[in-house]
């Protein structure tokens, strides 16, 4: 048989790569004689670089940007060829992320997306015609303003200075210049990855549901709501662009609103972009098993995530849709859904997620002829 791999990270235990590596390791050991294709898969959160990079044979470069709070941080992205075309991936989370700001240190009102735009500019000078930024796992909230000013777009208050960094800069915000945009940037193609369709503002934006997650309280969650609608009234009167109610502008602290505002960026769910860019289509038309699986199968795993779309992409070309997960608390009818917690239990499950997993695919091929 032909087995297509293509799992999403298992959060905290394994990369989407090291599972697929899993997965293929465990059904060659049972079924020898199979034809097998690994592609690790990403929604557009944290790891899609990563994922993109391995499964396209791309490059992975380093360069010196802006950290969230202003302290240099040496950020990764990757240059893979897709499609005919060179792409530049950024992952915002690795220049502007959360993860890099301890707990006690977090501050969205001052957090900058500063060191973003510094890896789009670095991934264009390094040949990129188009870039795909990968929204998620941010400590700003923004509405990308820095990421906007790394670029040469020129944010200025009343007095025609730089507004300063950060969502609370956004209040003293006067006008939009942005006749100083890089030119290469013109000529470049941006692509936003969204892992959420959330609004730049209300009840649903960024400020509101993801602020208390960056070290916001009550106050500043509000502060940071009006902010960002400030930002989007200059961006609607400066620019033309309408992002107000842009589905995934919240994406990132607003950073998805901030590339479609600034750069002409358009945001498609992460998911989608990520199985286009590997061509998956073409490999599940060719496959007759599809092997899936992520850490949590879940309600939100088929809204967006990588194993629904997966799914949904299998049923659509009758491949047949296998499940193996870290743990599942969903059933979806006509998948075959397997989870190491089931099988060996949860110490063994995230203690050894690495060889659990190699054998739960093992025993999944090894019984896959007589369930026919």
């Amino acid at each position: 048989m032909r087995v297509l791999i293509a799992p999403d990270k298992f959060r905290g235990t394994l990369t989407a790569a090291q599972a697929a590596a899993a997965i293929a390791a465990g059904w060659r050991r049972a079924r020898p004689a199979d034809h097998l294709e690994a592609v690790p898969l990403a929604d557009g959160g944290e790891g899609t670089m990563q994922s993109l990079v391995a499964a396209l044979g791309g490059e992975r470069r380093t360069a010196r940007v802006s950290g969230p709070l202003g302290e240099p941080v040496d950020a990764a992205f990757g240059i893979v060829v897709s499609q005919g075309r060179r792409s530049g991936v950024v992952e915002m989370a690795l220049a502007s992320g959360l993860e890099l700001v301890s707990e006690g240190r977090r501050d969205p009102l001052r957090a900058t997306t500063r060191g973003t735009g510094e890896l789009i500019r670095a991934a264009v000078r390094a040949g990129a015609t188009e870039v795909l930024v990968c929204l998620g796992g941010s400590a700003t909230t923004n509405g990308g303003a820095g990421a906007a000013q790394a670029l040469g777009v020129r944010l200025l208050d009343a007095a025609g200075g730089a507004i300063p960094p950060g969502g609370l800069g956004l209040l003293e915000l006067v006008r939009i210049d942005a006749g100083g945009l890089d030119p290469a940037l013109r000529r470049v193609r941006v692509h936003a990855a969204c892992d959420v369709d959330s609004p730049l503002t209300g009840p649903r934006g960024a400020a509101r549901v993801f602020g208390p997650q960056k070290g916001a309280g009550p106050e500043e969650v509000l502060l940071l709501d009006r902010a960002l609608a400030h930002l989007a009234a200059v961006v609607h009167r400066d620019l033309g662009v309408d992002v107000r109610a842009m589905p995934g502008g919240g994406a990132a602290g607003g950073l998805g609103a901030g590339l479609a505002a600034f750069l002409g960026g358009r945001l498609r769910p992460g998911v989608e972009l990520v199985m286009e860019a590997v061509g998956l289509m073409p490999l599940l038309e060719a496959c007759d098993v599809v092997v899936t699986g992520e850490g949590a199968f879940d309600a939100s795993s088929l809204r967006g995530k990588v194993a629904g779309g997966v799914l949904a992409a299998a049923r659509a070309v009758g491949a047949r849709p296998i499940v193996l997960c870290g743990r599942a608390d969903v059933v979806d009818d006509g998948v075959e859904v397997w989870n190491l917690v089931e099988r060996f239990g949860p110490e063994r499950a995230f203690a050894d997620a690495r060889l659990a997993l190699e054998g739960l695919a093992a025993e999944v091929a090894e019984g896959l002829s007589s369930r026919g």
